[in-house]
């Protein structure tokens, strides 16, 4: 969108009075997601905020994007707003993660929804060191070891995992196809092994869901990774609740280690370092915010969330032809070796964890490991 994405009247509506320009200035978000219309910093005058449109008119070029109608799906367009209004954003505030103050909720005459929040300061988590990671995930087990599930509302996503992975099938028929994984990006970059692991996960993909479907219930933030978190004073800043609802107890932990190597934010090479830490400091904050739990669950949960990445495997072999990487949001060309190498240490650390959640399942009364195992 090239032009300000609102009126001089909004902006003074939510804003207040205010002499001199309107600028704004796009922040970098998920151009695909067919539920944002574009995210913006505002500046009016010497007033500032974020602004979101949320919008369910968006066509996208892909269909896995596409915004929903349906409260509970996975990418409900308008779920963020009502996250927001009703207060569940700051629901983990007391036990310091915050979200963005909403400045405004705006109904706009198009059908739209702009969603006008408070700018907050503070190092983004991906330039944090792994201590500061480690301090964000005590805090997210602190909050949600003390809050547990939380009173259901009717747009709060339901089943997340299995929609989302289910919305993801580009390139899946390659995984059996032996000239894509002879593919030089894939055959120079992957390690020895990956192949029969990505393709055991695959196939394992129902018992895994039935997994993280019956692990113990959290309110989730279901999209928590280093690029939603950043500095508040002594609080961590999490934003874009979009997907947030009913998940497994160790779920968003289990998505924010590997996000934070899949978008090159971290050298894979720390991954073991980082996994061990935040996960200990994850466990610290449960038992902090008062779970009792058999703490074996929560490592299942963690382990078992492995599976929310097996449709990266089939993703990697599509594009292992094409001339250009870019990084996340699409602005920047990443070089494609760097890419491949890293992406699949990540995944080979996932198969670590697919294995681990195999052994352990049956341990705390999930049963054997599937058929074919």
């Amino acid at each position: 969108m090239s032009e300000i994405p609102f009126t001089e009247a909004e902006a003074r509506e939510v804003l207040g009075p205010f002499t001199g320009p309107m600028f704004c200035s796009t922040l970098t978000h998920n151009p695909q997601n067919g539920v944002t219309a574009g995210v913006w910093n505002v500046t009016a005058g010497d007033h500032e905020a974020v602004l979101k449109i949320l919008t369910r008119r968006k066509e996208t070029s892909q269909t896995q994007w596409a915004a929903s109608d349906d409260p509970r799906h996975w990418n409900y367009w308008r779920r963020e707003a009502h996250v927001y209004e009703s207060g569940l954003a700051q629901l983990w505030r007391p036990y310091g993660i915050r979200a963005p103050r909403l400045l405004a909720c705006v109904e706009r005459g198009d059908g739209d929804v702009a969603l006008w929040l408070e700018p907050l300061r503070g190092r983004p988590a991906t330039a944090w060191r792994i201590r500061s990671h480690a301090a964000h995930a005590r805090r997210l087990g602190a909050a949600q070891g003390a809050v547990g599930e939380t009173a259901d509302q009717p747009w709060l996503s339901r089943g997340f995992l299995r929609e989302y992975v289910g919305s993801k099938s580009l390139g899946q028929e390659l995984l059996d196809d032996d000239g894509a994984w002879q593919q030089p990006l894939v055959r120079d970059h992957f390690t020895p092994g990956l192949r029969d692991d990505m393709v055991r996960l695959h196939h394992d993909r129902e018992w895994f869901l039935g997994i993280m479907e019956t692990l113990p219930r959290a309110f989730s933030h279901l999209d928590h990774w280093p690029a939603n978190v950043r500095s508040s004073g002594r609080h961590s800043a999490l934003f874009d609740w979009a997907f947030t609802g009913d998940g497994a107890l160790g779920e968003d932990i289990g998505n924010y280690i590997p996000d934070a190597f899949f978008d090159l934010f971290l050298p894979a090479a720390r991954l073991p370092e980082l996994a061990s830490t935040v996960y200990e400091a994850y466990v610290v904050g449960l038992r902090e915010g008062g779970w009792r739990g058999d703490e074996r669950l929560v490592r299942l949960g963690v382990c078992a969330s492995a599976v929310k990445y097996d449709w990266i495997t089939g993703l990697m072999l599509a594009r292992a032809s094409e001339e250009q990487h870019v990084g996340y949001g699409g602005a920047e060309a990443v070089s494609p070796e760097l890419l491949y190498r890293e992406r699949g240490l990540v995944l080979a650390f996932l198969a670590g964890w697919a294995a681990e959640a195999r052994e352990l399942a049956p341990l705390v009364g999930f049963g054997g490991a599937p058929s074919g195992s």
